[in-house]
């Protein structure tokens, strides 16, 4: 079981990078074009959220069940545990974090390039966070 959560969190994480990278550059071709935020433009945004929470509550299962999640965390002389087991996970949190204030504030934003720039501003930092914590080695 844990193997197949394991690699679901892998595939999925495809979908999400490619999900926030097309929510990113959207954002920052509407602020670029000064064109209106559209409903489409808001969908791409919460489809965004909706993928990047899924892989939350997957890594959530997996980091309780796996030998390199939490009952690894006092082992941080070893790079990959440390990685796996407080790096991914609290970087990535904070990523989360930052892509859901970035959806909670372009609520209350009026103008359409206001809530480009918000989009592109925290989604673009949290996707930066959660690629510079991606376990490449473990990934391909």
């Amino acid at each position: 079981m844990y193997e197949f959560i394991q690699k679901f969190h892998s595939g999925w994480a495809y979908l999400v990078v490619l999900v926030l990278i097309i929510a990113v550059f959207n954002s920052l071709i509407g602020v670029v074009s000064k064109k209106e935020f559209m409903a489409k433009d808001r969908k791409i945004a919460l489809i965004g959220l909706a993928t990047i929470h899924t892989q939350l509550l997957i890594g959530l299962v997996i980091y309780f069940i796996s030998p390199m999640g939490f009952s690894s965390l006092g082992q941080m002389s070893d790079k990959a545990l440390r990685l796996t087991s407080l790096e991914h996970p609290l970087i990535n949190l904070i990523g989360i974090t930052l892509i859901t204030i970035g959806w909670v504030k372009h609520k209350k934003l009026k103008t359409s390039e206001s809530k480009f720039k918000t989009f592109s501003i925290y989604y673009g930092l949290g996707l930066v966070l959660i690629l510079s914590r991606i376990p490449w080695e473990l990934w391909f």
